[in-house]
């Protein structure tokens, strides 16, 4: 018995770290961002729609920490249901730590490119599209951590199993 609290108890810490590190990546990467379209938007008040735009790409990250925290509070016995062994709550700390941590660099990497962009937007309109896409690049990482989380729980018996 104390092995199945202990493995839900360590799934309930893979959801915080998910949530809380992917959360941190994306706040610092929207921060980031906001800056530079704050300085863009004072140089041209017609930037603060694209500025929007921007500083909202590094969101992504938070919202991928957060679904893999749902899908472990879900299936972990947190919320009722089966608890898990440890085995398997040691593999939903890996879930969470592989998006958790990816999401933190995307995030970061993601608002320091949207912040760039921004200003070369505000150079050149031309510069948009190749802006969000340059920005867009960042968030490969994140969902490279995202998939493995998911391989990770269906794999290791939290989701399906």
């Amino acid at each position: 018995m104390v092995e199945i609290a202990l493995g839900t108890a360590l799934a309930a810490i893979g959801a915080g770290v998910a949530v809380g590190m992917a959360g941190l990546g994306s706040g610092i990467g929207q921060g980031i961002a906001a800056a530079g379209s704050v300085g863009a938007v004072a140089e041209d008040e017609d930037m603060f729609a694209r500025g929007i735009i921007f500083t909202a790409l590094p969101e992504t990250q938070a919202i991928y920490g957060f679904l893999i925290a749902i899908l472990l509070l879900v299936f972990s016995g947190v919320m009722g249901g089966k608890a898990l062994t440890v085995t398997s709550g040691l593999v939903a700390v890996g879930a969470g730590a592989a998006v958790g941590f990816a999401g933190l660099g995307s995030g970061m990497g993601q608002g320091i490119t949207a912040s760039s962009a921004v200003g070369a937007v505000v150079e050149n309109a031309d510069m948009f599209a190749r802006g969000i896409i340059f920005t867009a690049l960042s968030e490969t990482q994140a969902i490279y951590g995202f998939l493995i989380a998911i391989l990770l729980m269906v794999f290791g018996g939290i989701m399906g199993g």
